[in-house]
Order: structure tokens, then C-alpha cells, then sequence
């Protein structure tokens, strides 16, 4: 499932570069746009969707780092680095810490391993996130992680761009066997409770990336990515309302659909 030389195709408009157009990125290019504003006129408030999102994963990344005091990390479909990403968080609480990304878009490749290039205990690997296999046999991935201490394993806005077939749930579950218990996990995932929306927004991304994308699903879909977890506080919510620290933040709700999820640890066996 290695992605191999896979090459930048500038005519289709891929996940991560239109993520990052709708948070005023830069590493995206004219398709990107377009199909973003597609999707704008389908779902306007995807753009508050996005930022939320990100500022969720900063919020969550930060309480790991200093209430849970994680000090190694796995950010399966990282996407384009933007500000405040996960290494720099987690660093600035303790400068040890280690993080290694997983995505296999060409372009987060690129823009990631210049970012990296200078810090020793960041690595980014290129891979579907799907072949568990494949990343933990890494050799960055083995010089980075050490499985016989808690780690922090983030799938943040991901499991969406998986389809069915590729089984999100058993992704999650061949990840958690892999960790200690006392590992954290954070999910949340693109999801609506108004199926013509889901089968509108999913329709016009799969036709937009060629296929390369998966589906909006339901709050119960995500749900049960999390069974045998112990979720911690808040629960599983709207992202937006996960532990926010800005009232302005907050009020800048999407409507159409949400990010959906929360913060779990793996209990001892």
C-alpha cells in the first residue's frame, strides 16, 4: 500500500493540499482552489470547520505534552505542515519529544522533510496510513518510537479519506494492539447527520480527488472506532466544544457538518 514513486498530478485537487487552502495556506495550487469552493457552495461553513479542527489538534496535542506528559507521537495523514504543528507543540512543553508523520501526498512530502531537515527527533514517513505494517517497521519510525513507553497516536481528520473497503475501523485496531496500554489516542473524523449532505459532500470529493477519498460518516460510525478505549473528558463531541480555550474560537461553529471525536487511552490488558 506504499505509495511508491507516486507523482504530483497538478490537474486533481488532493485532501491535504485543499485543507490547506481553507486555512489560508500557501502549498496548494489552482485545482485545490476550485474544488474548495465547490465544496463551499455545498457546505459554506467548511472553512470553520477546518479551523476548528486545527485548533482542536493544538489544543489536544498541548494537553497530552504537559497533562499526560506524552513525549512521543504518530500523526497518520499529517498534511501540509502549517503553523503550530504537532513536533513544535510538543517541543516547546519538552524539547525531547519525538514525533514521526505518516502521509503519502507527494507534496506534504516535499514541503515536510525541508521543514524537518533540521530537527533530529522529527521524521516523516512516507506511507498510506492504512499499512500499519509498513510504519512501524520504518527505521525512522523504530529510531524515533520506543513501544515500551506511552505514546501518543493521532488520527486527526483522517479516517474520512479512507474508504470502506479499507476498513478505517481495523486500522485503528491493528495501530492500538501495536501500543502500551496507558498510550493515548485522538480521533475525530468528518461527520453529519443529514444523509443527502453526506452523500452530496462525499460524491463531489470522490469525484474531485479521482477517487482518492472516502466518505462523511455518522457520530456512530466514529463511536465505535473508539470501543475498549477509556475516553477522557469532555466525551466525544463536536471538536469545537473539546476543552476550548477561546470563546471567539468556539462561536465559529460549522453547521452543515462537523469534526467529531475526542481524546482516549488504552487501558491495561
Amino acid at each position: 500500500m506504499l505509495q511508491g514513486d507516486k507523482r504530483v498530478d497538478l490537474t486533481v485537487p488532493s485532501a491535504a493540499r485543499m485543507y490547506d487552502w481553507l486555512l489560508g495556506g500557501s502549498n496548494n495550487f489552482e485545482v485545490d482552489e476550485a474544488a474548495c469552493r465547490l465544496l463551499l457552495d455545498a457546505a459554506p461553513t467548511t472553512r470553520a470547520l477546518a479551523l476548528n479542527n486545527r485548533w482542536f489538534l493544538e489544543r489536544v496535542v498541548r494537553v497530552l505534552a504537559e497533562e499526560y506528559e506524552i513525549r512521543q507521537y504518530i500523526d497518520f495523514g499529517s498534511g501540509l505542515p502549517t503553523q503550530n504543528n504537532v513536533h513544535q507543540i510538543a517541543q516547546s512543553v519538552d524539547s525531547s519529544s519525538r514525533v514521526v508523520y505518516v502521509d503519502n501526498d507527494p507534496v506534504v512530502l516535499g514541503y515536510g522533510n525541508s521543514l524537518l531537515d533540521e530537527n533530529d527527533r522529527t521524521a516523516i514517513i512516507r506511507a498510506d496510513m492504512a499499512d500499519t505494517e509498513f510504519v512501524f517497521d520504518h527505521a525512522d519510525f523504530k529510531r524515533l518510537i520506543d513501544l515500551d513507553e506511552p505514546v501518543a497516536c493521532l488520527f486527526n481528520s483522517v479516517l474520512h479519506c479512507l474508504p470502506d473497503e479499507a476498513d478505517p475501523d481495523a486500522v485503528v485496531r491493528r495501530t492500538i494492539e501495536r501500543l502500551k496500554p496507558g498510550s493515548m489516542v485522538v480521533i475525530c473524523q468528518l461527520v453529519s447527520d443529514d444523509p443527502q449532505l453526506r452523500t452530496q459532500v462525499t460524491d463531489l470529493m470522490l469525484e474531485q480527488t479521482h477517487g482518492n477519498w472516502g466518505r462523511v460518516r455518522t457520530t456512530s460510525d466514529v463511536d465505535r472506532y473508539f470501543r475498549g478505549l477509556v475516553v477522557q473528558q469532555p466525551g466525544l463531541v463536536d471538536v469545537t466544544d473539546w476543552r476550548p480555550d477561546s470563546e471567539l474560537r468556539q462561536r465559529q461553529r460549522s453547521i452543515e457538518w462537523t469534526e467529531y471525536g475526542g481524546l482516549a487511552q488504552i487501558p491495561s490488558r
